[in-house]
């Protein structure tokens, strides 16, 4: 008899009773986190990065139980990589760039997600969801964070300049009260339901089973995707290699599975034996099965209150996209969160949070419902049309882009937003104002490093020449922004920064503190970067 045994061990941090519940009166936050998964403490550690009072409420008392998301994108890394937590997930974790599908057991065609040189992270990163929660507690604590373990949210009073929240906790209840209250619970937030807000979409009428598995196998580090593969007549599979010699394992089962026998595991290990063959030794780590949804609210911030991650969105695993936008959904919160508290900038810029999220969660979904429609189609029609694009994707290029196993997370080129400044100039490049950086490596007094390091969470300027020639400008304007100028001290090392931005002597990049651009120009003056930064900060 099979039985599961995770050889992870999470811990355990109990309660520990804080001061605030032994107060006469309510004790006061700038902010308060419902949640303490990956998306609340990337949001956490930012903010106290940027010096903001946060605490951090999670019902539970570890982090969480099985894998879960394990596909840490490019992006995300750059972002953990400016907090300070990145560097232990790249060196635990699996990486990888190259995906295989196959039809049968025949390949169809591989793809490279990161075919060019010059970028300081991966396309991806797959490590398991319990580490990269560790990796992010260990730095929040690190920066004197603030988690309460076993503080159940229970319910909130909301008001115009406040949020009152309830929790409940082994020595029974207490109140504290806020600025602002960000619901990071994911899907079943105790907030969402109490604000009794619409959370509709659409539930995809199949079944998968994910599974964890402990064995060694020389298979390389990709991601492999079958269609009607002869392991698992007339459905997908999905192979992922993670940390620690431990295996994701995604087959579709379909609508009409029975969840339970489907978990029993003893069925699995058999599922698992007919896909890899007799004679491999392995473990189960993990069992569970999906019903894949994808919706969304169709706000994020109502009044004082803001929802991230699956508390605010929601799509199915395939792509790997529900992870990697909560943590960027953090990335765009953090800054404008502090420009508010700060008196910097008006409340209305969270709405520009609210609407530039809201659109990359619509695409998410608009490409993850895709891909979820191609692996499972719903009739007939649907079905003879993806079966004839992947015989055709045998022999034929233009087919393959037809083949959809999950197209994978990128991020969201927010190129509609109000916080953008239009451009003047013609620059030929595929980025503009709303897209997120490009990476590129230079050289600092001789010392190898990278772009990205530079953007490091303010509003930054990337001048194509000599610092002292845009300081007068700056200074004309009484502005202040850190000026990261390619010249002398600042070397373009293989000259990707001119070519991935068309750089030309006098250009110049405005980026946003979450490391998105917010204009450009081929020559700027001092008016014009002033009026562009008011804009990125909602005073425009």
């Amino acid at each position: 008899m099979r039985t599961v045994r995770s050889r992870y061990r999470r811990p355990t941090f109990g309660y520990v009773p804080h001061a605030d519940q032994f107060k006469s009166h309510c004790a006061h936050h700038a902010v308060v986190i419902a949640g303490a998964g990956l998306v609340g403490l990337t949001l956490a550690i930012d903010l106290k990065l940027k010096g903001v009072p946060v605490v951090v409420l999670e019902r539970g008392e570890t982090v969480s139980e099985g894998s879960r998301s394990i596909c840490q994108a490019k992006r995300t890394l750059e972002i953990w990589d400016r907090l300070g937590a990145a560097a232990p997930m790249v060196e635990h974790g699996v990486t990888w760039n190259i995906g295989k599908v196959f039809l049968g057991d025949s390949l169809l065609y591989q793809f490279d997600l990161l075919p060019e040189a010059g970028h300081k992270m991966p396309a991806f990163v797959n490590l398991q969801q319990y580490y990269v929660d560790e990796c992010l507690l260990r730095r929040f604590i690190e920066l004197g964070g603030d988690v309460r373990w076993r503080h159940a949210l229970e319910r909130i009073d909301h008001h115009d300049d406040h949020v009152v929240v309830h929790a409940v906790t082994p020595e029974g209840p207490y109140s504290l009260t806020c600025d602002w209250l960000v619901s990071a619970e994911g899907a079943r937030s105790t907030v969402r339901q109490q604000l009794g807000l619409k959370f509709d979409g659409q539930l995809f009428e199949d079944k998968f089973l994910i599974t964890d598995v402990h064995m060694k196998a020389d298979f390389p580090s990709e991601r492999w995707f079958w269609f009607n593969p002869p392991f698992h007549d007339g459905q997908t599979a999905l192979l992922h290699r993670q940390a620690d010699d431990i295996w994701r394992i995604d087959l579709q089962l379909g609508w009409d599975a029975d969840v339970e026998r489907e978990k029993n595991p003893d069925r699995v290990a058999e599922r698992i034996e007919r896909m890899l063959g007799p004679g491999v030794d392995f473990d189960l780590d993990w069992i569970s099965v999906y019903v894949f949804q994808c919706r969304t609210l169709e706000s994020y911030v109502h009044g004082r209150v803001i929802f991230v991650g699956d508390a605010a969105h929601q799509v199915s695993p395939f792509g790997a996209r529900g992870g990697n936008a909560g943590v960027q959904d953090a990335d765009n919160l953090a800054w404008k969160l502090n420009l508010v508290l700060d008196g910097k900038a008006p409340a209305s810029l969270l709405e520009t949070y609210s609407h530039e999220r809201l659109y990359a969660a619509r695409e998410n979904i608009l490409n993850s419902t895709r891909s979820t429609d191609f692996i499972t189609p719903k009739t007939a029609a649907s079905r003879a049309m993806r079966d004839a694009a992947l015989d055709l994707a045998r022999t034929h290029d233009f087919a393959r882009a037809l083949v959809n196993p999950g197209r994978l997370s990128t991020p969201a080129h927010l190129k509609d937003s109000v916080l953008n400044t239009p451009d003047e100039d013609v620059f030929a490049t595929s980025i503009g104002p709303g897209s997120p950086a490009l990476d590129a490596p230079i050289r600092i007094r001789a010392k190898s490093g990278w772009l990205i390091d530079l953007l490091s969470g303010e509003f930054a300027l990337l001048y194509y020449g000599e610092e002292s020639d845009v300081a007068r400008t700056l200074a004309a304007a009484e502005l202040s922004l850190k000026v990261i100028a390619i010249g002398r001290e600042v070397k373009d090392a293989e000259g990707l920064v001119a070519h991935r931005y068309d750089l030309k002597p006098g250009s110049a990049y405005l980026f946003r503190p979450d490391q998105h651009i917010a204009a450009r120009w081929r020559a700027p003056d001092a008016a014009k970067i002033a009026a562009a930064q008011a804009r990125a900060c909602g005073r425009i």
